[in-house]
């Protein structure tokens, strides 16, 4: 009977006893690299699986296809939208030029359902209609919004802004509502520096202002997808909500804390608004999922 070796067993004995072309430490810096990128790859290769697998919807392929044709029209600051862009994502749906009451039953009909999308090309039309994001397009009520984050400039967000929504998992957490009457208000929390106040640079704080094109959290080229969940549309609740994010802004910057990139953050700002207002429980909050899609989320209020 033959003695052999199999192939697998020939290849990992030559693998073993090759002789590495490098000696020292330079044999232990090729090694690193190879580990690190070794390292990258598989935490790409996780935030993908998530990222195409989590809150996706009842058709995920569908969703896939619209994200990738928003982000393939989203525009960097100061280009104007393509004019073939709302046709190719929403004509099928809404026609190449909706007017607004269409919008707005059509973005009802996305809320009923649940998690939807508020992207960079819808809102550019509703804009162009309207001028401004309010219950006209956007249906009333208080809306949790989550999008990636990344850089909006030349020449680096073509490409960014296709990695930071499908290879980082994570997202960012504000809070916006849409009053009866008047333009759409958004809670937005992070540090100091990012609201252009010079004193305490790494101190958390919130903003709370006019959802417009200037606003912190508005869709732009780099962070083109935004996912919404409407937590209410309670006409008292909705038109008490832009008041109880200012106490909670007040609060937050009484509590003077350090911003943390896993928390104290932004996200925990916001987790911890929601579930004062008795919109999420502190265990929901504090889910694993929660956890890995929002960092900071379900970390423990001050």
């Amino acid at each position: 009977m033959s003695t052999k070796p199999k192939p697998a067993t020939r290849l990992l004995q030559r693998v073993r006893h090759a002789r590495h072309p490098l000696q020292g430490w330079r044999r232990w810096a090729v090694i690193a690299g190879q580990g690190l990128a070794g390292f990258v790859a598989l935490f790409a290769a996780v935030n993908l699986t998530l990222s195409l697998s989590t809150f996706r919807g009842e058709d995920p392929l569908a969703r896939t296809v619209q994200e990738l044709r928003v982000l393939w029209f989203s525009p960097p600051p100061g280009q104007p939208m393509s004019p073939s862009a709302f046709p190719t994502v929403y004509g099928r749906d809404l026609g190449p030029a909706p007017d607004t009451a269409a919008i707005h039953a059509f973005l009802e009909d996305e809320a009923e359902d649940g998690v939807f999308l508020l992207d960079h090309v819808m809102v550019d039309r509703i804009l162009k209609l309207n001028g401004r994001i309010d219950a006209r397009s956007l249906p009333a009520g208080v809306y949790v919004g989550a999008h990636a984050l990344g850089p909006d400039g030349l020449p680096f967000v073509p490409v960014t802004k296709f990695l930071a929504h499908y290879l980082l998992f994570p997202r960012h957490a504000y809070i916006l509502v849409v009053p009866a009457q008047g333009p759409a208000i958004a809670f937005s929390a992070s540090q100091n520096a990012k609201f252009g106040i010079d004193a305490h640079p790494n101190r958390l704080s919130a903003e709370v202002a006019p959802f417009t094109p200037d606003a912190y959290d508005f869709p732009s080229s780099g962070e083109a997808l935004h996912e919404m969940t409407r937590i209410t549309n309670d006409p008292v609740r909705v038109a008490g909500a832009v008041q109880a994010l200012k106490g909670a802004q007040a609060r937050l910057a009484e509590e003077k804390l350090t911003y943390g990139l896993l928390a104290p953050n932004s996200n925990t700002a916001v987790g911890c608004v929601l579930e004062g207002a008795g919109a999420i429980s502190e265990r929901a909050r504090s889910s694993i999922l929660l956890a890995l899609r929002a960092p900071g989320f379900g970390a423990p209020c001050g």
